[in-house]
């Protein structure tokens, strides 16, 4: 069985980090040959879901220098027993295969398995095929493809009748740590990834290139990845698991009480969409703290939500913090800072006092919270491990001193960036969202939610975030974090609010994907999404994930 944490965050290893696991589970004494066989099988186990009967059917082989092209032609043979007519082209000798490759370029022959030097992919006796595999370049490949793979790649992509492509690992082209073309990829009906997914497969742009995507092991014992443990772990349904259970004999106190700060006058609307989401969320009780003139918008008809005016100008955050703020402050499990709280010189004051409480609760600080702490290193350095900052491109390029077109152009180094900044968790929002805490592990939420895309969103997120740090975080001891704490793997630095806040992500991007089928073309408020949230967790919950697939995006 894997680790608890295996089961809530699969592995996503880079390509030099699944070189370690091989070599781990080889240094265990399990052969290379066999590992290739065993990625040959899962490879025919796949096309088997879509062309279930193969006998008779022209499969064309493309069969590259490494350990791909070996699985190749391993897949070959097994075409070959089951009625299918395969031709491996490849594109070296066939002296030059070594080691498990050769073996299986050797066996496959024997076996009966017709291999020729490709020279291109012109009609054989006039007939095109039926199954393309693409063997030709591995998860390794880096850089930009030489001018002899390009135009391989490009005929394919242009071979008329458009028949099946099986991308082996990674569709060839396609950079397994960024999801780029560089600058074109073979345009992979489906591709299935050998033992995990690696993070470019799982980001939303390499979609196109991918098709659908399947993971399937190989036979790499648990013990070997945890020798080698992975950068970055995916953040999907499956980690709502924890999220799910009821507190026996709970009540109101028992899940926490959020406290939201900010909704200025003329911004309560955000206030409101994070307070209602950290009681979607499931936050036992939430409060909203504002100035006095903006506790009607906050509150918006909704009884549930308590409200704490605050100070004697009813327009202006007061120059410093009330006595029953304070104490409030001290009763709540969790605060939510930022949204609608606007960024005047008197929010930047009451925001710097909040931060040098001693004995301030987990905070999420979202939106204007964030405008107001970027370039003041001394707001910053008074972030602890267990606060969350959830910046959207914007927001990280004010953190960051740099623009949003620097940040998207290279999103995890952006996050790294941030995560330097201070010890909190980061979530660097945007399709396919990033979660970081200084040199731990990166969480990557691989969905790509048009319907999150409307003003709001965000606060909706730093509310869910709130709600679920109020009412998970009081027990760091629980069951759900056990395997994380004591499982020799990345898990014993990944702290449960940076769990968490990857948890948070995962939920608030299902609620938005559930309003898909009454909103295709978006068109839904921000308030769906957080009403949406119960249900997103009881539907990801209520059915365990499919064992063998890491999939994104649904079938």
């Amino acid at each position: 069985m894997p680790s608890r944490f295996y089961d809530l965050f699969p592995p996503l290893p880079l390509p030099d980090e699944m070189r370690q696991w091989d070599a781990q589970a080889m240094a265990l004494g399990l052969p290379e040959e066999l590992l290739m066989e065993n990625a040959a099988r899962a490879a025919l186990d796949v096309l088997r879901v879509y062309r279930p009967h193969l006998a008779g059917l022209r499969v064309w082989l493309l069969m590259g220098g490494g350990n791909n092209g070996g699985d190749a032609a391993c897949l070959a043979r097994h075409l070959l027993d089951a009625g299918a007519h395969p031709l491996v082209l490849h594109t070296r000798p066939l002296s030059s295969y070594k080691g498990a490759c050769g073996k299986h370029v050797r066996i496959a022959r024997a076996a009966g398995v017709i291999f020729t030097r490709y020279t291109a992919l012109a009609p054989q006796g006039g007939t095109l095929p039926d199954i393309v595999v693409d063997g030709l370049l591995g998860t390794g490949f880096c850089g930009t493809l030489r001018p002899e793979t390009l135009e391989i790649i490009r005929r394919v992509n242009a071979l008329p009748g458009q028949p099946f492509v099986l991308a082996i690992d990674i569709p060839s082209g396609l950079d397994g740590r960024t999801g780029l073309a560089m600058p074109e990829a073979i345009r992979a009906t489906a591709t299935v990834s050998f033992a995990a997914a690696k993070p470019g497969l799982a980001l939303p742009h390499a979609r196109p290139w991918t098709g659908e995507l399947h993971v399937r092991g190989i036979g790499i014992p648990l013990a070997a990845q945890r020798r080698a443990p992975c950068s970055f772990y995916a953040v999907d349904g499956r980690s709502l698991a924890p999220l799910a259970r009821i507190q026996p004999d709970g009540f109101k106190n028992s899940y926490g009480h959020v406290l939201v700060v900010g909704g200025a006058p003329g911004l309560g609307g955000a206030a409101h969409l994070a307070a209602r989401a950290a009681l979607r969320a499931g936050a036992g009780l939430v409060t909203a703290a504002a100035p006095g003139a903006g506790i009607a918008d906050i509150k918006n008809g909704w009884p549930e939500i308590m409200t704490l005016p605050l100070g004697e100008t009813q327009g202006r955050w007061p120059a410093s913090l009330p006595e029953h703020f304070v104490e409030l402050v001290g009763r709540c499990a969790a605060l939510v800072v930022g949204p609608g709280m606007g960024r005047g010189a008197d929010a930047a004051d009451f925001i710097a006092a909040l931060l040098a409480l001693p004995h301030r609760p987990p905070t999420v600080f979202d939106a204007d919270a964030l405008m107001l702490m970027a370039g003041r290193l001394d707001l910053q350095a008074r972030l602890r491990a267990h606060d969350v900052l959830t910046p959207h491109p914007g927001e990280a390029a004010a953190l960051l001193g740099s623009s949003a077109a620097d940040v998207q152009a290279d999103r995890q180094s952006a996050l790294k960036r941030l995560c330097g900044l201070s010890r909190a968790v980061v979530v660097l929002k945007g399709a396919a969202s990033l979660v970081g805490q200084g040199e731990a592990p990166t969480l990557l939420c691989p969905y790509d939610v048009p319907q999150l895309a409307v003003g709001g969103s965000g606060d909706v997120l730093a509310g869910c975030m709130g709600g679920l740090l109020a009412r998970m975080l009081p027990q760091p001891h629980a069951p759900q974090y056990a395997a994380a704490e004591t499982d020799n793997t990345a898990a014993t630095v990944l702290q449960p609010a940076h769990m968490l806040a990857g948890q948070a992500v995962a939920l608030h991007a299902l609620a938005g994907k559930s309003l898909a089928g009454q909103w295709p073309l978006r068109g839904n408020t921000p308030s769906a999404v957080a009403d949406a949230l119960p249900a997103a967790l009881a539907a990801y919950t209520a059915t365990p994930a499919p064992e063998d697939d890491f999939l994104p995006w649904p079938r």
